[in-house]
């Protein structure tokens, strides 16, 4: 049987303050809204932008991952994060019996990358230094005094930039 793979990768800005709230069971979820962009030109030479919004929904589990706390204690609107997870399409039926049909990325993974102090993110206390909610998603490590982030290599997001040999 073949293998298959849902992973979606991410890195945008918060359009609001995370939402948070608990699940029947004691379960806790934060949803959060990340706006990324493209631009590009078009046939006449004038620059085009479009920006995609993606609900993306952040877990406690009880393997350790507290991306809801984490989220709800660290994140705000404006506030850059990653985000890797699977996509998933969900339907329901609303109050008025109509379907209703959603496209979220159910996330596994996050690291925020807005520079402490900006945003108010990640920089209320010494525990921003937690700037992931999982231990595999450490800040970038800190060179001769300075933290790296994407913003001090705007390149390396750059889709237009592809050295990819295929």
């Amino acid at each position: 049987m073949a293998r298959s793979l849902n992973k979606v990768m991410l890195i945008g800005n918060l359009g609001a303050d995370p939402e948070v709230r608990s699940t029947s069971n004691g379960g806790r979820v934060a949803t959060i809204s990340i706006a990324t962009s493209r631009q590009w030109n078009n046939q006449a030479g004038e620059r085009q932008e479009k920006t995609e919004w993606h609900r993306v929904v952040l877990w406690n589990t009880r393997g350790g991952g507290q991306l809801a706390d984490t989220a709800e204690k660290y994140l705000k609107k404006g506030d850059r994060v990653y985000v890797e997870g699977r996509i998933e399409y969900r339907t329901w039926e609303d109050r008025e019996g109509n379907t209703r049909y959603t496209t979220e990325i159910n996330a596994r993974e996050m690291i925020m990358l807005s520079p402490r102090g900006a945003g108010g993110g990640a920089g209320a206390s010494g525990d921003a230094e937690l700037s992931a909610a999982s231990a595999r998603s450490p800040r970038p490590a800190a060179t001769e005094g300075k933290s790296e982030s994407y913003e001090d290599f705007p390149e390396a997001l750059n889709e237009e930039d592809d050295d990819l040999p295929f």
